[in-house]
C-alpha cells in the first residue's frame, strides 16, 4: 500500500521507467498492473477530481496547448462569442461543439456531459 505523497512520487517514477523501457517481460507486466493498482487506489483516495464541464475542458485544452482566446476565433466565428462563451454568458453552439475535437485531437467524449454548475450548455445553433 502507498501511504505518503512521497511514496506515492516514487513509485509513479518506477512505473514510468519501467514502461520507458519499451517490450516488458511478463513479470514486469505483473510488477506495472500492481504498480498501476496501487497508484490509482492512492490517488483515487487522496485526489478527489470533480467532473469538469465543456467550459472548463475547453479553458484547460487551450491551457495545454499554449492557445488563447484570440486564437481561437476560427472555432467560433467572432472575438465576441469566443468572449461570450468562455466567460460563461454565452451558449456553446452545437456546430463549434462538433469542432472542437479536431481542433484538440481529443474524443468527443470530453465534451458530450454539461454540468449544471457550468450554467451554460450547448445549445442548437
Amino acid at each position: 500500500m502507498i501511504h505518503t505523497e512521497e511514496e506515492n512520487e516514487h513509485y509513479v517514477a518506477a512505473l514510468e521507467a519501467l514502461h520507458d523501457r519499451g517490450h516488458l517481460t511478463p513479470e514486469e507486466e505483473l510488477l506495472s498492473e500492481t504498480l498501476t493498482a496501487q497508484i490509482e487506489h492512492f490517488e483515487n483516495k487522496h485526489y478527489k477530481l470533480e467532473p469538469a464541464g465543456p467550459i472548463d475542458i475547453i479553458r484547460e485544452l487551450m491551457d495545454a496547448n499554449g492557445l488563447k482566446q484570440s486564437g481561437m476565433i476560427d472555432v467560433f466565428g467572432t472575438k465576441s462569442v469566443a468572449s461570450g462563451v468562455l466567460s460563461a454568458n454565452r451558449d456553446l453552439s452545437k456546430a463549434t461543439f462538433r469542432s472542437l475535437p479536431s481542433v484538440f485531437m481529443s474524443r468527443r467524449t470530453y465534451f458530450s456531459r454539461p454540468r449544471s454548475a457550468d450554467r451554460r450548455s450547448v445549445t442548437a445553433r
